[in-house]
């Protein structure tokens, strides 16, 4: 049921945030009682991965394929929807592709290294779960699919908009090299929800310096600062 009353629309509303300042993430989770576990949580995004344990892990099977453009910048980041069953297997486990969105800097980091910008590949499983595919990208070479991307970006304010006649197709960012990283995490922005699984590619990837300048042209700077592990297990596929 549709509610139209405007009290209880504006019951709903979230706080404004943003990535720093007065209402930047240190301050997430004094604004809504909801949000508490932003400051609380013991399983928080992204993180520095400095050390990680070598083990059996699934293999990732990618069958994504290409599909028409639906994009749109929600101020925080731009977003492509997808909608076309392009799907990530863990293993024998299926996760639909949902969306890709872009981080400058990237959020997680390999070592103490810090990169100029990530991408976040939102899937889920048939039960709900959330699984992140993080690209990590050092400055270099121009990027040929943020090549072809960048054009079709839209600026903040705009709807959602769908280009039939723009092709956009996910495999074309993934790496030679699918080895990973993976962790138990959570949502880098409010309401910092826990029980997403991290998968962060250890190949990084290039973009380059004219490309990262049009990105921050798009949106600010829109990674929330490395979360501490609280003990968490990271674990190295071979």
């Amino acid at each position: 049921m549709l509610l139209l009353c405007a009290a209880a629309s504006v019951q709903a509303a979230e706080p404004a945030w943003t990535y720093r300042g007065e209402r930047g993430a240190e301050h997430w989770a004094e604004m809504k009682r909801e949000w508490a576990v932003c400051g609380k949580g013991q399983r928080q995004s992204p993180v520095d991965i400095v050390s990680a344990k070598r083990g059996p892990a699934a293999p990732l099977r990618f069958d994504y394929h290409p599909t028409a453009l639906r994009v749109v910048n929600d101020g925080h980041t731009v977003r492509v929807r997808f909608a076309n069953g392009s799907k990530l297997y863990l293993g024998s486990e299926a996760l639909a592709l949902q969306q890709f969105h872009f981080h400058t800097p990237g959020g997680d980091k390999l070592g103490g290294e810090e990169f100029p910008m990530g991408m976040h590949f939102l899937h889920k499983s048939a039960s709900g779960r959330l699984v992140s595919l993080v690209l990590l990208f050092r400055q270099g070479a121009e990027n040929p699919a943020l090549k072809s991307l960048l054009p079709n970006m839209p600026a903040q304010g705009l709807p959602e908009q769908s280009l039939g006649q723009v092709q956009v197709d996910p495999a074309q960012w993934l790496p030679a090299n699918k080895g990973y990283f993976r962790n138990e995490g959570s949502l880098t922005a409010p309401p910092c929800t826990e029980g997403v699984l991290w998968l962060v590619m250890k190949q990084p990837l290039e973009a380059s310096a004219a490309q990262l300048q049009a990105l921050h042209r798009l949106f600010p700077d829109n990674a929330r600062p490395v979360q501490p592990l609280h003990g968490r297990a990271v674990l190295e596929s071979p």
